[in-house]
């Protein structure tokens, strides 16, 4: 057992030392009438202790100094005669906010001579202690984990930007400072100065969402000068913190595939317009924003300066129905500024982002036949009349309509802008029977306007089939020749050689036109409706009848003779 071993063994062994004899004390008395129920560290030989004190003469009682009264705590080493003897041996094995009673006699105090007249010779002395602190030379940086999340991707270091929460105290347990009462997170540079060398020091290889407790002497925080009223001198600070969020100022966007849709043929690029859903949080998890609570998409163009410049470049790339985990510094957000109340300054901020379309404003409409009969005489074109099975999604599959959901199928002319333009290209050119997917950009769609679910500047997909086609006549027309009519027309008309026409050998002689292929009604109206105004528009004189002299017109005035009745 080495000396130093063998002398503190022998001070402690006076700790225990009760004198209950009337005579003159030989050693000290320690009365320790308020222990903590916790005491990490004792004090030892070669200390530093930081403590307040009453000290009064054990005789009468009377006060001959205080800490308190001088309003500032009294420091000093332990074991190495800076103290008077007895206070040497008294503070030995105290605890910090322990409370002890220490009677010291007069020869392990100021003897038989006294001190400057405060003193008397041979007095006994009665110091009431409180342990505020304790620290040695030799003490590092002290780290507790207190709480450290299941996943660490990424832990401080110099260099670093960190946003951290703390509640820092005295080692005696005394609040002197606080984030969390400013509702403000403390920011700033590791290694770089910024910060008290401790504290430098006990943030190094944090995780976001850590807990520590970081335990830092007085020669690693503010030393002898403490810090205004907050902090006194030779103070060891306990802090107690959060870490919620680093970068690094060489940071760049992290992008993290999430869910990449198979058969992906193409992806955004600068110039594309894209709606997307998106949750927005901090590191810490703390959500700021989120598209699907506002049951709305966020539309934007990409790579042109309309979203902050990490966002237009993680946009980059995407297909649609793409999910992605998106980490963007401050440097590449909003800064050391922030936005408001609603996004701190120098947050890092991590969208999971889902791409329900994209397209390019100067994107076609895109026709995809899926199935075509081995057939096909007729095609589909402008003013015929066509009936049409049809499904109507979005790009991520959500189904907006379908013709399954009416009684009867889907009717339109062609050409009579009863459809949107990108379906009514989608319909042109069609055999009866086939079927195709025709994805039609919001230019060709409902453009940036909401229209019946139909979200704004949504891309459509329609999966088309062909199911009954007429062909049809120009607008304002109600019968065309398909080929030369006859030349003559009258004898023509004139079935039975009468040289009359009534309305019923009229009706014969069109149905005739049509069922041979050489004429052709406007579909989707009453034939009959049609062949009456036709007649009563030639019978100039009323009389129920056409003659030669009354059919004054060509043969393509026929055709004319029904325009504009409907």
């Amino acid at each position: 057992m080495d000396l130093l071993a063998c002398f503190q063994l022998l001070l402690l062994s006076h700790l225990l030392t009760v004198n209950c004899s009337p005579g003159p004390l030989l050693d000290v008395v320690v009365d320790r009438y308020d222990i903590p129920k916790v005491c990490p560290r004792e004090v030892e030989i070669e200390d530093f202790v930081r403590y307040h004190f009453n000290g009064t003469f054990f005789e009468d009682g009377k006060k001959f100094d205080s800490s308190y009264d001088r309003g500032k705590a009294f420091i000093s080493q332990v074991g190495l005669g800076r103290l008077i003897a007895g206070m040497d041996r008294g503070l030995l094995g105290m605890c910090v906010n322990e409370r002890r009673r220490v009677t010291v006699p007069p020869h392990l105090a100021y003897g038989s001579i006294g001190t400057g007249g405060i003193i008397p010779p041979d007095a006994v002395l009665v110091y009431d202690v409180l342990l505020l602190d304790i620290w040695n030379e030799k003490d590092k940086v002290e780290i507790r984990t207190l709480d450290k999340p299941a996943s660490c991707r990424r832990t401080t270091a110099a260099s670093d930007f960190v946003r951290y929460h703390y509640n820092g105290t005295l080692l005696s347990g005394e609040l002197f400072d606080s984030s969390y009462s400013r509702n403000a997170t403390y920011d700033t540079y590791l290694g770089q100065g910024d910060l008290i060398k401790g504290m430098d020091e006990g943030l190094l290889g944090m995780c976001i969402g850590e807990r520590r407790l970081i335990i830092v002497p007085p020669f690693l925080a503010y030393g002898e000068n403490g810090y205004g009223t907050m902090i006194p001198p030779q103070a060891t600070l306990v802090f107690e913190v959060l870490i919620v969020d680093v970068f690094n100022p060489k940071d760049d966007v992290i992008v993290e595939a999430k869910e990449v849709p198979k058969g992906c043929t193409r992806t955004t690029v600068t110039g594309d317009y894209i709606r997307y859903h998106y949750n927005g949080t901090f590191q810490d998890g703390t959500l700021f924003d989120s598209s699907y609570q506002r049951n709305s998409t966020y539309n934007t163009y990409i790579g042109m300066g309309y979203v902050i410049q990490g966002m237009d470049k993680a946009l980059q790339g995407l297909c649609i129905g793409e999910k992605r985990r998106v980490v963007i510094p401050p440097h590449l957000a909003y800064g050391e500024k922030g936005v408001g109340d609603f996004i701190p300054g120098s947050a890092v901020l991590v969208f999971d982002i889902h791409v329900i379309d994209f397209h390019n404003p100067k994107d076609p409409v895109n026709i995809k036949v899926t199935h075509k009969p081995q057939e096909c005489n007729m095609r589909s074109e402008a003013d015929d009349l066509i009936q049409y099975r049809y499904n109507c999604s979005l790009m991520d599959g959500t189904l907006l309509y379908t013709s399954d959901q009416y009684d009867s199928l889907s009717i339109t002319t062609l050409g009579a802008n009863n459809v949107i333009m990108g379906l009514e290209e989608g319909l042109r050119g069609m055999c009866v029977g086939e079927r195709r997917e025709v994805v039609i950009p919001p230019h060709f769609g409902h453009g940036e306007n909401e229209a019946g679910g139909v979200p704004r500047s949504a891309v459509l997909f329609f999966e088309l089939e062909l199911v009954e086609l007429q062909k049809g006549v120009p607008e304002g027309y109600m019968f065309v020749w398909v080929g030369d009519g006859p030349d003559p027309l009258f004898p023509a008309m004139d079935l039975d050689g009468d040289k009359q026409v009534p309305l019923e050998e009229f009706s014969v002689f069109i149905r005739l036109q049509v069922q041979g292929g050489k004429g052709r009604l406007r579909p989707g109206i009453d034939a009959d409706s049609i062949i009456k105004d036709m007649f009563d528009n030639q019978d100039r004189n009323k009389d129920g009848k056409i003659v030669e002299d009354e059919l004054t017109v060509t043969e393509d005035d026929v055709s004319k003779q029904a325009r504009d009745e409907l």
